[in-house]
């Protein structure tokens, strides 16, 4: 069985230390901090570059690159996740140091992927990130674009996160980007942070490739990280709760080029003529 589902290691401090290794695979990485008001987290990101993401909470952000100290002040107003405002989010470059110290409880998602130093430190959202619907009937979800290939402001990362309303699917149809075979598909890592309202719930995610080496359908509780690898790796939430997810992608080219599941590509081509 693959150990694509993990779970917070703590309920305080930092419950998610997802690395290329502990992962295996090459690019991306993802932690997570939960924090009470005046407790701090501070990391380099040497060969990485990182977007902090204000999941919740507020926080003084700082950094340090080679040339230039950055103070970002006290940043965040989502207290929870679920009011579905655009987040705050800080962009840190490879070979760099930065700080986050908590002004309220907080959760802070730290986006990793590799990178050379040179794009200077600074805020990317919540300017400019919109809440976007995509799909249509119980396939509808809601997206925060946070740093998709539409905006350059990053070398390797690719961002977002999505809301899934009660009793609906999420990245579905099916769909892949596990081959380096641009324009067609791009590789692409994967992980999904995952949240429940209310938190005692519970989503289904499968990841599976269609010649089925890999066949993994887990139930996925509020704070729960599901790897991606490869496949196709759709989720859905049953009915009286809501899913929220954090993506982070990151491969060899920062584009998101993907192939719908072949026997379920209909259900795209449908509701795309309805658009």
């Amino acid at each position: 069985m693959a150990n694509l589902l993990r779970k917070p290691v703590a309920t305080h401090g930092k419950v998610h230390d997802i690395t290329p290794e502990s992962a295996n695979w090459g690019y991306v990485g993802f932690g997570l901090y939960k924090l009470k008001p005046g407790e701090s987290a501070s990391e380099a990101t040497n060969d990485t570059e990182v977007i902090l993401v204000l999941v919740e909470g507020k926080a003084k952000i700082s950094a340090t690159t080679s040339d230039t100290a950055y103070d970002f002040g006290e940043l965040g107003e989502r207290m929870n996740v679920f009011e579905r405002l655009p987040p705050h989010c800080v962009y840190i470059p490879a070979q760099s140091n930065w700080q986050a110290v908590a002004t309220t409880d907080c959760t802070l998602a730290i986006c990793t992927a590799p990178a050379k130093a040179g794009r200077p430190a600074q805020i990317i959202g919540p300017e400019n990130i919109q809440l976007e619907q995509r799909g249509q009937g119980a396939n509808t979800r809601f997206i925060h674009n946070i740093a998709m290939e539409g905006r350059d402001v990053a070398d390797s990362l690719l961002v977002t996160e999505v809301f899934t309303p009660q009793g609906n699917w999420s990245s579905y149809p099916p769909h892949r980007h596990d081959e380096d075979n641009y324009p067609d598909m791009t590789y692409l890592e994967e992980t999904y942070y995952h949240r429940l309202n209310p938190s005692q719930g519970y989503g289904i995610q499968r990841v599976f490739t269609e010649d089925g080496s890999l066949d993994e359908t887990m139930a996925v509780a509020d704070g729960d990280v599901v790897l991606v690898p490869k496949g196709h790796h759709p989720c859905g939430v049953p009915y009286g709760y809501e899913m929220y997810y954090l993506n982070v992608m990151a491969g060899p080219l920062r584009k998101w080029r993907f192939q719908n599941h072949p026997d379920h590509d209909w259900i795209y081509q449908r509701d795309s003529k309805k658009s």
